[in-house]
Parts: C-alpha cells; sequence; structure tokens
C-alpha cells in the first residue's frame, strides 16, 4: 500500500466541508460536523476543575523556527489539537483541523476574546510533516492574520516527551510487506489550557464542537476577569 499523500488527506477534508456545507454528507460524520443539539449553559455559569499541567516542549513552527510550547503559550488562552497532514479518517484529524476553522470563525466575530485565544496543531509526523509541509496545509484552513499556529517538531526524540505528556497515543501502520503505510492509528484529543498553563477540557471524538469550545473559552475568559479584578 502507497503512503497517502497530503493531497488525499486534504481532499478527505475539504470533501467532507463540501458535504457539511452542502446538507448531504457522503458518509457519517462526527457531531462535531454540524450544529450543536442543545443549548449550552451560559459562558461563565459553570467551572472546568483543572485537569493536570499542560507540559512543555520543543517545537519548529511553519517558518522553521525554534522555539517551545510554552512561548507560544505565553499569556494565552490556548486550544491545542494533535493532527498529522496525511489523516484521511475525516472523523479524525480533519474533524480537528475542521472544527478550529469554526473557532477561527466565531473568534473572528469577537475580537475582544480573539486577543485572548492563540490556537496550535502540532503534528505528531515530523518525518512527513515538515515545516514547508505545515505552510501547504495551513493555507486550506488559516485565515490571513488569525493566531492559529502550526507546529511540528525536529524529530521523534523531542516528539515523543510531549505525546507523553499530554498521553497523545498513536500508532504507524504498516501492510502486509511490512512496509510503511503513511497512515497511523491514533485516538483524537484537543486540549483546553488557561493562563496559567493548565489543562481545564480534553475533547474527544463525539464532544468535540466549536460552540462547546467557544463556550469554554469564554468561560475561562470571565474567570481570569473575575480573578484579577479586570
Amino acid at each position: 500500500m502507497s503512503a497517502i499523500s497530503p493531497r488525499v488527506a486534504l481532499s478527505a477534508a475539504l470533501l467532507c466541508f463540501a458535504a457539511v456545507a452542502s446538507g448531504a454528507p457522503a458518509q457519517v460524520l462526527d457531531p462535531g460536523y454540524g450544529p450543536l443539539q442543545y443549548k449550552p449553559p451560559a459562558a461563565g455559569s459553570y467551572q472546568l476543575p483543572p485537569l493536570g499541567v499542560a507540559v512543555d516542549g520543543k517545537v519548529l513552527n511553519d517558518l522553521g523556527e525554534r522555539l517551545t510550547l510554552y512561548d507560544l503559550f505565553d499569556d494565552k488562552l490556548v486550544l491545542l489539537g494533535f493532527i498529522y497532514t496525511h489523516c484521511s479518517d475525516i472523523n479524525g484529524c480533519p474533524l480537528a483541523s475542521f472544527v478550529m476553522k469554526k473557532v477561527q470563525g466565531r473568534l473572528a466575530e469577537d475580537t475582544g476574546l480573539a486577543q485572548q485565544v492563540r490556537l496550535i496543531s502540532l503534528s505528531f509526523d515530523p518525518a512527513q510533516d515538515t515545516p514547508a509541509a505545515l505552510v501547504d496545509y495551513a493555507r486550506h484552513f488559516r485565515r490571513p492574520g488569525s493566531d492559529w499556529q502550526f507546529l511540528t517538531t525536529a524529530s521523534e526524540t523531542e516528539l515523543q516527551p510531549i505525546l507523553d505528556g499530554y498521553g497523545q497515543w498513536r500508532q504507524r501502520e504498516y501492510d502486509s510487506n511490512g512496509e510503511l503505510t503513511g497512515s497511523m492509528s491514533h485516538i483524537l484529543r484537543v486540549f483546553l489550557i488557561d493562563r496559567q498553563h493548565r489543562i481545564r477540557n480534553i475533547y474527544s471524538s463525539g464532544f468535540l464542537d466549536a460552540d462547546t469550545v467557544v463556550n469554554d473559552l469564554r468561560t475561562l475568559d470571565i474567570e481570569s476577569r473575575a480573578a484579577t479584578g479586570s
């Protein structure tokens, strides 16, 4: 089996977006592709208890610059999703990018909140997802001027501690001849991180929805404003 190309993976994502827009999906889609089926509680009316510390790690941005995750977390509310650009499972990485894109759109309508938030997509396939590959991938999702970072790592050695720290499992797939296919088995996880670098929510398939994410971001923003009296 040949490796899945970025174009095939992007085609899967973009065809899915078209299906959502037309109202006629070609296959069963995760609920995150559609409208939220319930009215969420008002932002700030509920709490998101800390779930642990968001770990640091060495990364590369799509310009090839060496940074750390904490450099990018800065003093922002962060939505961090793990992806790889060759993923052709529409309910996997394409879903994460789709929801991130919807969140990006919601933030464009709320500039006050947008200034407090940074979106991060971090690849767990450094061999194929080079900075140049991320530039090509990002242009399908990131709006000009949007605070959405697409990251990779310089090596598996630098990646693995990050995956371990976030409990992000993934496994490369092989064909019957023992050759790598370019695909991976993995779990979908997107992390909501506060200004103190604490994980405040973990969204998985079936729970990842732009309306829920934005509501949680507003809740954390309200919480931090109350704590500082601003």
